[in-house]
């Protein structure tokens, strides 16, 4: 019997370094995929339908590639949990933000101050310690953050305060639900197989999101080329790469660092924007995007020796 190929360890390495900016240009994507396919579909409506498809896939190729399930009621439960909190609370919280008005820009900017929420947290929850260094990293992300999306704002919102106070509350779901299924899915996906543990993931939510959408919505979706795209995108982009590959970088890297990745999305979209839709970046978002880069390298540069044994010392 011909043994399997063997990756390379000079490509695995390879692959392994650019996991993270793989994973912020295909998550920059979300953004654009729901203002292409939210004009046709209601929220909830559209991601319950998102998540079916995807969670089905998932399923069908777990099977295919022999992967193992979950081996006990317990760890069902998590990953359903794990679901409710990344993709029917984070997820729908921002496209409901975006279908009730708010810029996408804005809902950007307030899901992008998860990394904060997530690092303060994590001390607590997971054990983890931060340096100073990465300390100031999260504050320069949040500074980035600003300056990309500062002229933008001051544009998009029109007067002081007209954002519509249903958009500001999702974006606040959204914030809050994201930090938490990264806390939960740090502190108990660990031994949860990944694919069929992400199938798990999207029935839970799906499941949510029929009965939300069903209570609050008409559920009628016009099949449009431009919703058919869109679905296919956030389906296969989105919801099977982008979320696997989110997975795997929690498993490998701290709740965190992999969290402080959300600060480059924003910069992502609206380059994304620029080139899409002829949005030309001011000086100022240049620079936030300077800004912010160097605030994650920051925050992901590995600790030195005595660095990190400072870090994890008790208090």
């Amino acid at each position: 019997m011909t043994p399997p190929p063997v990756t390379p360890p000079r490509a695995r390495r390879a692959a392994t370094a650019a996991a993270p900016a793989v994973f912020v240009l295909l998550w920059s994507t979300g953004f654009v995929g729901a203002r292409y396919g939210l004009p046709y579909a209601e929220p909830f409506t559209f991601l319950a339908l998102r998540l079916a498809l995807a969670g089905v896939l998932l399923a069908v190729l777990a099977v295919l590639t022999r992967s193992a399930f979950p081996v006990s009621r317990g760890q069902y439960g998590r990953a359903a949990v794990a679901g409710l909190l990344l993709h029917a609370g984070y997820l729908g919280g921002v496209f409901f933000a975006i279908s009730r008005g708010l810029p996408a820009s804005v809902t950007a900017v307030v899901v992008s101050l998860q990394p904060v929420v997530t690092a303060a947290l994590a001390t607590r929850l997971l054990g983890e310690r931060l340096l100073l260094l990465q300390w100031l990293g999260l504050a320069a992300g949040v500074l980035g953050v600003g300056l990309v999306l500062a002229p933008g704002l001051a544009s998009a919102s029109g007067e002081p305060g007209a954002f519509p106070p249903a958009g500001v509350a999702g974006c606040l779901v959204a914030l809050l639900a994201g930090t938490a299924g990264t806390l939960w899915q740090k502190r108990h996906g660990e031994a949860i197989p990944l694919l069929s543990g992400t199938a798990v993931q999207y029935t839970a939510a799906a499941l949510v999101l029929v009965l939300a959408a069903g209570v609050t919505e008409s559920m009628s979706i016009r099949w449009t080329a431009d919703f058919l795209a869109a679905l296919a995108w956030l389906v296969l982009a989105l919801s099977i790469g982008a979320v696997l590959l989110l997975l795997m970088l929690l498993r490998r890297g701290s709740a965190a660092g992999v969290s402080s990745l959300f600060y480059l999305v924003p910069p992502a979209t609206a380059v994304e924007a620029y080139l899409l839709f002829g949005e030309e970046l001011p000086l100022l978002s240049l620079a936030g995007v300077v800004v912010t880069t160097v605030g994650v390298a920051l925050v992901l540069r590995p600790p030195g020796r005595r660095a990190a044994q400072r870090a994890t010392m008790d208090p």
